[in-house]
């Protein structure tokens, strides 16, 4: 899958990513990456980007670069767990999140999520999920 493949799939159905302002920015065979703006959507009551709206970038992006190692037509993959540890707090600007696999398996993938303030390059939150690689009915694609 492209870059561009994978942004019409996400596009054409309303999600968590839409609503959060994420935008995915760059593919490889080594890992995906994604960019989330940090304003009023991303924010917690102190003004600080909120921890779960870092997960839910975590997520987006080991869940969408989990698919891109398996055949949307045959498997899908779900998460099983996910973990993050917030090391630093961001109030403007935009964030960085680069999901590499540590593991694609059969059954399951291991995914590590670094996720850097854009402007300055901080580590803000270290994630990993762990995905489920369940197979479809035959010849339904992952909706």
């Amino acid at each position: 899958m492209t870059l561009e493949q994978i942004k019409q799939w996400v596009s054409t159905r309303p999600t968590l990513a839409d609503a959060l302002g994420i935008e995915l920015t760059a593919l490889t065979n080594d890992y995906l990456e994604g960019r989330m703006p940090v304003d009023g959507r991303t924010h917690q009551p102190m003004g600080l980007l909120h921890g779960g709206a870092s997960v839910a970038l975590a997520e987006t992006l080991g869940s969408i670069g989990a698919l891109t190692k398996l055949d949307p037509t045959k498997q899908a993959c779900v998460g099983l767990e996910i973990n993050a540890n917030h090391i630093k707090g961001v109030r403007d600007g935009h964030v960085i999140g680069r999901a590499t696999a540590l593991h694609v398996g059969r059954s399951t993938q291991v995914w590590e999520i670094r996720i850097t303030h854009e402007e300055t390059g901080a580590l803000v939150c270290i994630s990993r999920i762990t995905m489920a690689v369940i197979d479809l009915p035959s010849g339904k694609p992952q909706a």
